[in-house]
């Protein structure tokens, strides 16, 4: 598949595995979504495709942890695989990158929190944007624990810090997709 061949131009070795894996646990808990609310065959691509790129400006941050080197905090990762994928000729999947950060991003967010990010809401607004979001929640990159799904509990708690208003997206989303 094309998405993971951009991938594989981004990454190298072991960060390369690791988000491969953690992008397939999304785009397959993802299309798992995108079954049960039966939508087209072209939404589904389309959500495969993004879901898998979701992370690909991870390459460009600081995480140690994940082999990377690069030069930008890890908050930075939405932002930076909008660029790429932008500069790739994939604005919509751009989109999904930017928008994916826990369930958005808000420019009051950004100014609260003194994040070192542009000034914009940055939250998933098409269906497809806010499907990979939601099934984003539920793995992350550790090595060791990739294949690990947080519980609906753990994903709240994990939300809950960022205010109740993150949670009650979470919830939303928890009745619309099942």
């Amino acid at each position: 598949m094309w998405a993971i061949k951009l991938l594989a131009r981004y990454f190298e070795g072991e960060s390369f595995k690791i988000v491969l894996e953690h992008s397939r646990y999304v785009a397959d808990l993802a299309l798992d979504v995108a079954d049960r609310m039966s939508l087209a065959n072209d939404d589904r691509i389309f959500i495969e495709e993004a879901a898998l790129l979701h992370d690909i400006g991870v390459c460009q941050v600081h995480a140690p942890g994940l082999g990377l080197h690069g030069i930008h905090p890890y908050i930075m990762h939405g932002v930076q695989g909008r660029a790429i994928l932008d500069r790739e000729g994939y604005p919509l999947h751009g989109l999904v990158c930017e928008r994916h950060i826990g369930v958005g991003l808000t420019r009051d967010d950004i100014v609260r929190q003194n994040m070192p990010l542009p000034h914009r809401d940055m939250c998933p607004q098409s269906l497809s944007e806010q499907i990979i979001c939601f099934a984003d929640l539920f793995y992350s990159k550790k090595p060791g624990r990739l294949d690990e799904r947080k519980t609906v509990a753990q994903v709240r708690k994990k939300l809950l810090p960022f205010g109740e208003e993150k949670v009650a997206v979470f919830d939303f989303w928890l009745k619309q997709f099942g």
